[in-house]
């Protein structure tokens, strides 16, 4: 199937045969030579061909790749692509934790002239069937029989796969019983090509553009069905160039990077994937149990240069340390107490660009940096978070370790990044400054100055795939992309989110509050709070649902009934027994606890229109199981709305 170039001028295209006329700049990043991901690719070879690339722990070994080895294997699989049939512009699912295998599959099909569109493995049957039948899969790549088996759920609405491959386990008799579409393991997948003549793949990456679709990220679908979105060999390498850049990240000392967040999100396909191939890092692939609990163990095994972390992942960090802290006692008690105090004035020192208090390197020495080489942290030189909003609570604490994290803001249509912070560049409570090559606009600014946040650049997604509607809605006729959040930027070029168009409430009173910095608020206020979520949509006042932090099962991440520690303690202090989230709705001690939060949270609010009223505890915190936690662990708030809606109701009554 050959490509057809769009008209010149024109920013997007919904077709993934088309060609994306690509706008570079005179002069500065902007103006870089397009390239593919296979030059990039072959570029990186001939400067790190013998540095090691990927390292995977299996039966208690490291077992490692350089990149002359990496290239290779993709090499191999773009030619069992062909052999087996992969056509041009088409779709390679693949659903799985990071895995060597997943990287290799990804890109072989990007090798053969496809692309890849990856599924959250939380995803069920019908979602995996709505991904793989909307971008024409022709190929699914499962990791085990758990994602096997909803493939077997929906293979009658799957007309455009050919293939299975499963590469976590052997494929057994048993595994293609009931199955009508062929399934092959991992390695007769790479042997498929071994007579398919190398000269085929490169036929097939010497007429790819760089302004061709590369791959497939799939919005979350907390706003409704989700949307492919289109990323461009360019949009990829460009902005792989762009962040290493602005946030100084090394290809002259190898960079180290965990491979944990899922695969199917733009953070982790550009951070994990396409700046390490830049840069010639090195990338551990964590254990699929990390988010259960084995990360810690990763961590201070690898012990990386870089580390990116989901909200989620530091707010748990930060549970563990605070218990541990809260442990300590006397002269021990008293010199970390200090020691944090210093920490957190030579942080806001960093800030404002002055000389870091005296004491700081006492303090650095006898307390952080036994805690950064405790966690695993001691070599990273850029702690971030990005994917969704951050407490300033839990900034606060870690800027208080000397550990400070910096916020990253962007979204998939913007292939990840626009704004960074910076070591030496960083102010706390912003998402950063835009990067070298992008633009940002606040589209009709209000008095205070917040507005829609726009963003123009060569970062900017090709089109949601076979949306037209959509993506005019999304991309402008100027070649703006409109974000949906609202924000504000200050003199120095820092941007502050304060809420999303479409969360913003609209009360009866004809009052416009944003619902975040309020939940964050009471989340800050209430350290006993999990979940807040505020509500008040056509209301004639504000109320809140909220959720108390227990613990989670490992296996399955649904939150259970017991309290965490930190939450027993806590309670225990304000002479509740309560050690169950059922036993703790019921206590009279902790409804008068929360409402007494909400009282002082509301004392830090701009206006009365932003007072809550009303709080409800419910039973069951919010999950990705439940269904109320996309797979990032955004909020999505219409599930809520409509799985407790009669308890809302109720709140009004």
């Amino acid at each position: 199937m050959e490509s057809k170039q769009l008209p010149l001028g024109q920013h997007y295209g919904v077709d993934p045969d088309t060609v994306l006329d690509i706008k570079t700049t005179p002069d500065g990043i902007a103006s870089i030579k397009p390239v593919t991901v296979m030059e990039r690719f072959k570029e990186t070879v001939e400067r790190f061909g013998d540095r090691d690339a990927l390292a995977v722990k299996r039966d208690g070994y490291w077992h490692t790749w350089t990149y002359r080895d990496y290239h290779r294997d993709i090499i191999t699989a773009a030619k069992a692509f062909i052999h087996f049939g992969l056509d041009r512009h088409h779709s390679v699912g693949i659903i799985g934790f990071n895995s060597p295998e997943w990287f290799i599959a990804d890109l072989g099909a990007v090798f053969a002239g496809g692309f890849a569109s990856g599924i959250y493995t939380t995803n069920g049957p019908e979602s995996l069937q709505y991904v793989a039948d909307h971008s024409r899969s022709q190929f699914l790549f499962v990791e085990d029989r758990k994602q096997l088996a909803k493939i077997k759920e929906v293979q009658d609405q799957l007309p455009t796969v050919k293939l299975v491959v499963m590469w976590g386990e052997p494929v057994e008799e048993k595994d293609r019983k009931d199955l009508k579409i062929k399934v092959i393991g991992w390695d007769e997948f790479m042997r498929g090509g071994r007579d398919v003549a190398e000269h085929e793949v490169h036929n097939r990456m010497k007429v790819q553009s760089p302004g061709e679709c590369c791959t497939l990220i799939y919005t979350s679908g907390t706003t409704g069905t989700p949307k492919a979105v289109m990323m461009t060999h360019d949009n990829i390498t460009w902005t792989a160039k762009a962040l290493s850049t602005h946030a100084r990240l090394d290809d002259h000392r190898q960079e180290h990077i965990i491979s944990y967040l899922p695969l199917s999100h733009i953070a982790a396909q550009i951070l994990d994937m396409h700046a390490p191939i830049l840069m010639g890092a090195k990338v551990w692939f964590a254990q699929p149990d990390a988010l259960k609990g084995s990360l810690p163990t990763t961590l201070a095994e690898v012990r990386p240069t870089i580390f990116l972390g989901v909200p989620r992942v530091w707010e748990k960090i930060e549970e563990k340390m605070r218990i541990v802290g809260a442990q300590s006692t006397g002269l021990k008690k008293k010199i970390a107490t200090w020691a944090k105090r210093k920490g957190m004035e030579a942080s806001m020192a960093d800030q404002r660009g002055e000389r870091r208090p005296s004491g700081f390197g006492l303090a650095n020495k006898l307390v952080f940096k036994k805690i950064r080489a405790k966690l695993g942290l001691d070599r990273c030189h850029f702690l971030a978070t990005a994917a969704a909003p951050i407490s300033r609570e839990t900034l606060d604490y870690f800027l208080s370790l000397y550990l400070p994290i910096m916020e990253v803001y962007g979204m998939s249509e913007n292939t990840g990044p626009q704004t960074v912070n910076r070591s030496g560049n960083h102010t706390t409570g912003s998402v950063g400054v835009t990067m070298a090559g992008l633009e940002t606009k606040i589209d009709n600014p209000d008095a205070n100055g917040d507005g829609e946040i726009c963003m123009r650049g060569r970062h900017v997604m090709k089109g949601y795939l076979f949306n037209e509607e959509k993506t005019r809605e999304t991309i402008d006729e100027d070649g703006w992309l409109h974000t949906g959040d609202v924000g504000r930027m200050d003199d120095r070029g820092f941007l502050f989110i304060t809420g999303r168009i479409k969360e913003i409430i609209i009360t009866a009173g004809g009052e416009n509050v944003a619902p975040v910095p309020i939940e964050d608020t009471m989340k800050a206020c209430c350290p006993i709070l999990s979940n807040v979520m505020v509500i008040g949509d056509k209301r004639k006042f504000l109320s809140q649902v909220v959720t108390l932090k227990c613990e989670v099962d490992v296996e399955s991440g649904e939150p259970l009934d017991k309290l965490t520690d930190q939450v027993i303690e806590i309670l225990s202090s304000i002479g509740s027994s309560a050690t169950t989230v059922s036993a703790a709705r019921e206590d009279p001690k902790v409804i008068e606890y929360i409402d007494a939060k909400r009282k002082e949270a509301n004392n830090k609010s701009v206006s009365r229109a932003q007072n809550v009223q009303k709080s409800y505890i419910l039973p069951v915190d919010f999950s990705v199981p439940g269904g109320e936690l996309g797979p990032t662990l955004k909020l999505k708030r219409p599930v809520v709305y409509e799985k407790y809606k009669d308890v809302i109701d109720g709140l009004y009554a």
